[in-house]
């Protein structure tokens, strides 16, 4: 059973510079992020991708009074993963309720339950946006009783500032930020 998970944070299309919603330069991190992927994945760690996966009328969306543009819409290019994920990796798909915001890949998932399942017990993660989706999946993965390392040469946030806040929080919190791997 693998003892090592890797997480994926929202590498999606949406997010990328030219998308709906995007994290700036968050395609310079694909490289990245595919080599963990590939490392994690000959070393049978789990891989797991979380994606925003939200229904065309998303109350996160500014037309719903949310603060967002509409973005990462169930099946459409946007949503789609920008990075090699292997055909047995975990896909779990989050804020899919039109009336609920979940920025999270534990919440409203079943996320914690699969990981324990499998043996887990420490958690890489890898993604964007740093101060949003990676840090509540962070969070998240701590409460839930993981191990928890954030690897930083494979994040981006949208701000220099909110990213260096997250970072402070996440490492105040108990996640351990490891400069690269």
């Amino acid at each position: 059973m693998p003892e090592e998970a890797l997480i994926v944070v929202d590498m999606q299309r949406d997010f990328m510079p030219g998308g709906a919603l995007p994290v700036p330069d968050g395609d310079k991190i694909i490289p990245r992020v595919n080599e963990y992927i590939k490392k994690f994945k000959e070393k049978g760690a789990l891989i797991v991708a979380t994606r925003d996966w939200h229904p065309e009328n998303h109350i996160s969306f500014k037309e719903r009074g949310g603060p967002w543009p509409k973005h990462c819409v169930q099946n459409t290019p946007g949503a789609e993963f920008v990075v090699d994920l292997p055909e047995d990796a975990v896909i779990i798909s989050k804020a899919t309720d039109p009336d609920k915001e979940a920025y999270s890949g534990f919440e409203g998932t079943n996320l914690a339950e699969i990981l324990k399942e499998k043996g887990v017990k420490k958690v890489y993660i890898c993604g964007v946006a740093t101060e949003y989706c990676v840090r509540a999946t962070a969070l998240d993965a701590v409460k839930h009783g993981f191990e928890v390392y954030l690897l930083k040469d494979a994040i981006k946030g949208i701000t220099l500032e909110g990213e260096e806040k997250a970072l402070r929080e996440m490492k105040e919190r108990g996640v351990k930020i490891l400069e690269s791997l």
